[in-house]
C-alpha cells in the first residue's frame, strides 16, 4: 500500500541542473521525515539529503552540500531534490526513502537514473 514513485531523472551535461520528484501515497506523509539516497555502479548506497516531517530542518551528504536542495510539499505529498552544478560523479540511481518509525518499516522507491555526461 505504501508507494514512493521517483521521476525526473535523465541525461544532463556537467554543470547542468535537474529536479527530481517523489510522489508518496499510502501513509500519513506529514508525520515522516523523508530522504534521498543514491547508488552508483560499484559503490555503496549513500545518503544525499534528508528533511524533517514539516520541512523545517534539512541535512546533506558532504559530497552534495552547496549544490543540492531537498524540499517537500505536504499538501501534495511530494518530496523534491533540486540538483545544480552537476558533476559526472553524481551519476547514479536516486532513491526516495521513508524512515521507519512507530511500528512501520522504512520504505523505498524504485529509483530514477541520473546520468551526468557530455
Amino acid at each position: 500500500q505504501v508507494q514512493l514513485v521517483e521521476s525526473g531523472g535523465g541525461l544532463v551535461q556537467p554543470g547542468g541542473s535537474l529536479r527530481l520528484s517523489c510522489a508518496a501515497s499510502g501513509f500519513t506523509f506529514n508525520m515522516y521525515p523523508m530522504s534521498w539516497y543514491r547508488q552508483a555502479p560499484g559503490k555503496e548506497r549513500e545518503l544525499v539529503a534528508a528533511i524533517t516531517s514539516e520541512g523545517f530542518k534539512r541535512n546533506y551528504g558532504e559530497s552534495v552540500q552547496g549544490r543540492f536542495t531537498i524540499s517537500r510539499d505536504n499538501a501534495k505529498k511530494m518530496v523534491y531534490l533540486q540538483m545544480n552544478s552537476l558533476k559526472p560523479e553524481d551519476t547514479a540511481v536516486y532513491y526516495c526513502k521513508r524512515v521507519g518509525r512507530y511500528n512501520n518499516p522504512e520504505a523505498w522507491g524504485q529509483g530514477t537514473l541520473v546520468t551526468v555526461s557530455s
